[in-house]
């Protein structure tokens, strides 16, 4: 009598699963790659507004002075120790244009924490194409999860005494962009008395 061997081809059952197993693991990792890199994305634009409107601040500074708007004893913040009348305001502001001084971030922007409103002072907001895909009207935006921080300190030199012709501006943006909550964009730049 002969006796038959059992040979076996392909795969069996508990390995078909294994693998089913290690390739669905593979594609959910994938997806939660491509689900955090949207995520991302989605915020770049918001980073970038951050971004602008820390520069503008820091070129609405140096504007002031440059056009004499601003003198070297008003560049500094309200009741700072830098310089004697300070003009800018401290703490995370909302974003405001500048009120009728043409100068960001200062007393009149503001109506206590809030925009002054008019066409000068009012809240911050970009210009987007309408449903169309044209700017005839634009639709505003408003960028009300955005607050700004200007301050203004003294700079040091190596032994550890003020210049007294030379001081530091850092403009902080703080912000939420979808599921990032409290980010933040700082800015510094160096301004002297003298244009």
């Amino acid at each position: 009598m002969k006796r038959r061997s059992r040979q076996t081809t392909g795969f069996t059952l508990i390995e078909t699963m294994i693998a089913m197993i290690v390739l669905v693991i593979g594609i959910l990792a994938l997806e939660a790659m491509l689900g955090t890199g949207l995520a991302y994305m989605t915020t770049s634009q918001f980073d970038y507004i951050a971004q602008q409107k820390a520069a503008e601040a820091v070129e609405s500074v140096f504007e002031a002075r440059d056009i004499g708007q601003a003198t070297w004893s008003t560049i500094c913040n309200v009741g700072s120790a830098v310089c004697s009348s300070g003009v800018f305001l401290t703490g995370n502001l909302p974003l405001c244009g500048a009120g009728a001084d043409g100068i960001i971030g200062t007393a009149d922007d503001y109506n206590g924490a809030n925009c002054a409103g008019g066409p000068l002072a009012a809240p911050d907001a970009i210009l987007v194409p309408n449903s169309n895909g044209n700017l005839n009207p634009p639709v505003s935006l408003p960028l009300s999860s955005f607050t700004r921080s200007i301050a203004i300190s003294s700079v040091l030199n190596g032994a550890g005494e003020t210049i007294t012709n030379l001081r530091q501006i850092t403009v902080t943006i703080n912000y939420s962009a979808g599921s990032f909550k409290n980010r933040k964009y700082t800015l510094n730049a160096y301004i002297s008395n003298f244009s």
